[in-house]
């Protein structure tokens, strides 16, 4: 199933050909706890989905077999100043916190249909998207209810900043996480 697997990159141009597919995979994904979880609401998603393409230096790799979308990850440069570390709950230097705007790539999103997990899958969306950024670092915010996919990441080579709260209403407790970037 994995070696038919084609990897489709997109950018900024192309979200609103993309997006459809991504809030697709989105609903089916997450369709449990969208009614439960106003943090997962799928208009909460859209918005944000919208605020995120529209991000300069935004891509996405979208995974298909037989042209079905299986899965994606995507994100962007976090801009000079980004609000992104706001929410920190740990006492970090506050070098790490700077934002040049080149400096660090934000994952905002990584996510698999269900008959495709535990194939490899998300590693190789997770590479496509990550591989040749030429930012020094990405980060990447886990629920800490999701510690298995907090050890998934960890494995991969992903650290620990510490908690984090982002600042949008409903948000759950996340882990922050660095991972240095190959420098080309």
């Amino acid at each position: 199933m994995t070696d038919a697997l084609d990897i489709r990159h997109y950018s900024t141009d192309q979200a609103r050909e993309i997006r459809p597919v991504l809030l697709e995979v989105y609903a089916e994904v997450y369709a449990d706890s969208i009614k439960d979880d106003p943090f997962n609401g799928i208009e909460r998603f859209a918005s944000g989905l919208d605020g995120w393409s529209s991000r300069p230096g935004w891509t996405c790799a979208v995974g298909y077999h037989a042209d079905q979308a299986v899965g994606y990850a995507y994100g962007a440069p976090l801009p000079r100043g980004a609000r992104w570390w706001g929410g920190l709950l740990a006492d970090v230097d506050p070098d790490l916190t700077r934002e040049t705007g080149t400096r660090t790539y934000a994952l905002s999103e990584l996510m698999l249909r269900r008959p495709w997990r535990k194939t490899g899958i998300s590693r190789r969306l997770h590479d496509a998207l990550l591989d040749a950024r030429p930012e020094e670092r990405a980060t990447l915010l886990v629920r800490q209810s999701h510690p298995k996919v907090h050890a998934l990441y960890e494995s991969w080579g992903w650290k620990t900043v510490g908690d984090l709260r982002p600042r949008i209403e409903h948000a759950p407790l996340m882990h922050a996480m660095l991972l240095d970037l190959p420098q080309r």
